[in-house]
């Protein structure tokens, strides 16, 4: 707290997730209920995070939010959701005695800041790590602990499963009030340190139809979903195994199932709906050719609601297929940074891997690469010049 200005601040991190059972379709609009349960692996925020600074004063008048440099308003009904919620509990918490919460009065007005490292409404799930970035800092400013992926759930979907890193799983629950539909991780990033994650940034745009808007259009149109939700339960013992065994076959092949099929679903949605173009097509077909080449499932792809790719790769095998990418998607000369993230040491691809390949190259189709892994859950960042927002609690310039 800053004594002179009456001005509560925090700062915190929080990261993306790429499910590898995705969620797709709700049964409660409003509290985001999904239809089936899903899956997700929490990426590294070395490489992509959100970062949030929340200040609380009763110097400020409303509430106000700025997002990647610009003032977004604040009524948003699902930004509405999370401070109402993150407020309840804060109150519940105080009359209920609970020693953790601090005496930030609950009528000061807040505050919040955030920017995204990566490409935001790209596909990369910039939602998931912007909301569970928001709770987790408005539940510091309050001294709140415990579960809180309930909250992040009405904010996007999706970011209850970045409350926590490692391998997360988000329940989809039964209770009409949505309390049983929370986040789990089933284990923790230290568990599978082998696993590797490639970002193949094919297009940073803005996806012409929303995730949100999509669903619904999905729910409503598509018998091929009705189906999905049948056999997602059995998928999901048989990735939690898959998982738990550290088995990359299984894995890699549930991961690519279960994108395909939610992309067919969305392409069984009325009107169709169509994420990928014509270079997510071929990495799908260039990840085929090289697994079958060595018999065996060494990469995988999965793609969320947007064109790119996010490939699953054992650390062995990273050199070799970034080669073979930059070998048929040759980046641009004068262009930006082709790899990012973690180093990726150069390797020559043998001709008999290309012959068995058998694909023209298309120049520049791939924008860029980022190479990160498995991380962990929200942090809170303890250097207070990494605040967003400068001691007058309006954001840095």
């Amino acid at each position: 707290m800053d004594e002179g200005s009456r001005m509560w601040m925090v700062t915190c991190t929080a990261p993306v997730n790429i499910a590898v059972i995705k969620y797709w379709g709700k049964r409660d609009e409003e509290l985001i209920l999904p239809i089936n349960s899903s899956l997700s692996v929490t990426l590294h925020q070395d490489q992509l995070k959100s970062t949030t600074t929340v200040a609380a004063s009763r110097d400020f008048k409303e509430d106000r939010i700025w997002l990647n440099g610009k003032e977004e308003n604040i009524n948003h009904p699902r930004l509405q959701t999370c401070l109402r919620e993150i407020r309840r509990l804060a109150r519940k918490r105080r009359t209920s005695g609970d020693g953790n919460s601090n005496t930030l009065s609950l009528h000061h007005k807040v505050h919040i800041c955030s920017v995204n490292n990566f490409p935001t409404a790209a596909g990369l799930a910039s939602s998931a790590a912007g909301y569970a970035c928001l709770v987790y800092a408005l539940a510091k400013l309050h001294g709140l602990e415990g579960e809180l992926s309930e909250i992040a759930r009405q904010g996007s979907g999706s970011a209850c499963r970045s409350m926590y890193g490692g391998f997360v799983q988000w329940m989809m629950g039964v209770k009409e009030d949505g309390s049983d539909s929370i986040a789990q991780q089933i284990e923790p990033e230290t568990h599978w340190s082998e696993l590797r994650v490639l970002i193949l940034v094919v297009s940073a745009e803005q996806k012409p139809i929303g995730s949100t808007a999509g669903m619904q259009t999905s729910v409503k149109t598509s018998p091929l979903l009705k189906y999905r939700t049948e056999i997602v339960p059995e998928r999901m013992k048989e990735m939690i195994d898959a998982i738990k065994r550290q088995d990359f076959e299984t894995f890699g092949q549930l991961t690519m199932k279960d994108s395909n099929q939610f992309h067919a679903t969305c392409l069984d949605t009325f009107p169709p709906i169509i994420y990928l173009n014509d270079i997510s097509k071929r990495i799908i077909n260039l990840v085929h050719r090289y697994n079958t080449h060595f018999g065996e499932t060494r990469v995988a792809y999965t793609f969320d609601a947007g064109p790119n790719a996010v490939i699953y790769v054992r650390e062995q095998h990273v050199d070799e297929f970034v080669e073979v990418v930059k070998h048929y998607f040759p980046p641009e000369e004068n262009g930006e940074q082709f790899l990012k993230g973690l180093p990726v040491n150069s390797v020559s691809v043998s001709e008999h891997l290309k012959s068995s390949i058998q694909m023209d190259s298309i120049k520049s189709g791939i924008q860029y690469i980022i190479n990160t892994q498995v991380g962990p859950g929200p942090q809170l960042i303890q250097d207070a010049n990494l605040h967003l927002l400068g001691e007058d609690g309006f954001p840095k310039q």
